[in-house]
């Protein structure tokens, strides 16, 4: 049996062991399984590698996560000494361990000013979930525990547990499972291009950003809890906010005494140039969700950060806080998050995707401005968004799902780009050279290409 035979044996094996016991996140079972899943067996720097020899450029690093690159030995060291050290040890009864204090250190050095008290957990659906919590016990606390409304954004997405679910505005997540949860309302979300019609960005920012506080007066300011949002949107389409829509935000949340979220779970540990899309935005929020770049994907953790208003109230409620999860906390994964802080600092990786790396690939993204089927790109450090369109005057979408279509021609060649409707999204790991950006941009121009000619605009 020839060597390329015995590699599609293994693959197929392992297809269809996935098939048989693996239910995959967001997909159809049924067609994923007749399909077969594309089996990734390792990666290193930007590139993935499959189990039938195909180098893959990720596009995407990760789902948004792998912030330094694949095959960092850094972490993998310091995983494998706390596993030595102390694989495991709950932080209940009154315990903590040495990683994970001075991860709370480090994370105040280099979160907005203020935000220096953290609840650790598992993911960002975690996270936001236990956010929804503590702001809940704060205004009770208050003597105000009539304040339950949650206000979150059409299309945003916050997770996937049933509260994160709720907050979140992608309205297909929620019928499967009867949500959202009472308490939860959405309102208009930044969308210029989509929603913005002949108006100014900047007018039209403050127009959407208003719709927050006509929804606090439909409520009563009263029920209100909080505002929860997401610097620049992800999962809903890469939503860049005009320059004028946080201020306004900002200035509603202090009118009528409501707290500010912000879910930086992709925006952090510099996705958008800063540290997070708080910096960059100028936001001043009272909590704040992490994950994602926290590890750079490499251990499961993720972190409620508290403003002194939140997190005095909580510290000094003389009573005890009953929530917390079995790996609050855990050793390895905070032990790996130390040296992934530390990469980012040692390679400025954070620097370069709000200067040079975040120049490089935002020129090739505004390039692709000229292809036929591009009606508008968008980005903020290394954070970018194709809109494909039929008609670039009248912004007039094609019929069916041009999105999926240009995905299936990336895979094909090897890049991973991610369709959202249809808008392509991108979002490599930081640690990407100006040489693979070149790479990954040719690519994506060959799929841009490849749809085109599929749907006859080429």
């Amino acid at each position: 049996m020839s060597q390329t035979a015995q590699i599609s044996n293994q693959t197929r094996r392992w297809q269809e062991m996935d098939a048989r016991h693996h239910v995959h996140p967001f997909s159809d079972q049924a067609a994923l399984a007749k399909k077969g899943a594309r089996v990734i067996t390792h990666a290193e720097g930007v590139y993935l590698y499959d189990s039938e020899g195909h180098k893959i450029i990720d596009g995407m690093a990760g789902l948004w996560c792998v912030n330094v690159g694949y095959g960092r030995s850094e972490l993998a060291e310091a995983g494998y000494k706390a596993l030595k050290e102390l694989p495991y040890y709950n932080t209940f009864f009154q315990t903590t361990n040495p990683y994970t204090a001075e991860l709370g250190e480090r994370l105040a050095e280099v979160t907005p000013d203020g935000l220096d008290r953290f609840f650790f957990a598992n993911s960002g659906s975690e996270a936001n979930d236990s956010m929804v919590k503590i702001i809940r016990y704060y205004w009770s606390l208050q003597g105000k525990p009539e304040k339950k409304v949650f206000i979150s954004r059409k299309q945003a997405y916050h997770g996937v547990t049933m509260t994160a679910a709720s907050l979140s505005g992608i309205s297909a997540m929620h019928p499967q499972a009867g949500l959202p949860l009472p308490n939860h309302a959405h309102i208009d979300f930044p969308y210029w291009y989509g929603m913005g019609g002949d108006m100014d960005p900047n007018e039209f920012g403050v127009h959407i950003a208003m719709k927050l506080e006509e929804k606090i007066l439909e409520i009563g300011a009263e029920n209100v809890a909080a505002f929860v949002a997401e610097p620049v949107q992800g999962a809903g389409g890469l939503i860049i906010p005009p320059d004028s829509y946080w201020p306004v935000i900002q200035e509603i949340c202090h009118k009528y005494d409501i707290l500010l979220h912000a879910d930086e779970v992709i925006c952090g540990f510099g996705r958008t140039g800063n540290w997070f899309g708080s910096h960059t935005y100028g936001i001043v929020p009272d909590t704040m969700a992490m994950a994602k770049g926290m590890t750079s994907g490499y251990q499961p953790l993720s972190a409620v950060a508290l403003g002194p208003r939140v997190g005095d109230a909580l510290h000094n409620s003389g009573e005890e806080w009953s929530h917390g999860f079995t790996y609050s906390g855990h050793p390895v994964a905070s032990a790996v998050a130390l040296a992934n802080l530390d990469v980012l600092q040692k390679d400025k990786l954070v620097e370069k995707a709000g200067g040079e790396t975040g120049e490089h690939f935002l020129k090739h993204l505004h390039a692709l401005a000229d292809h036929p089927i591009v009606g508008e790109t968008r980005g903020v450090g290394l954070l970018g968004a194709i809109e494909l369109v039929k008609d670039k005057k009248t912004r007039e979408r094609f019929e069916g799902d041009t999105g999926g279509l240009c995905r299936d021609h990336c895979f094909e060649n090897d890049l991973i780009m991610r369709a959202i409707g249809n808008t392509m999204v991108l979002s490599p790991p930081l640690s990407i050279t100006k040489a693979e950006l070149d790479e990954l941009f040719t690519l994506a121009r060959k799929a841009l290409d490849a749809t085109a000619k599929d749907l006859g605009a080429m």
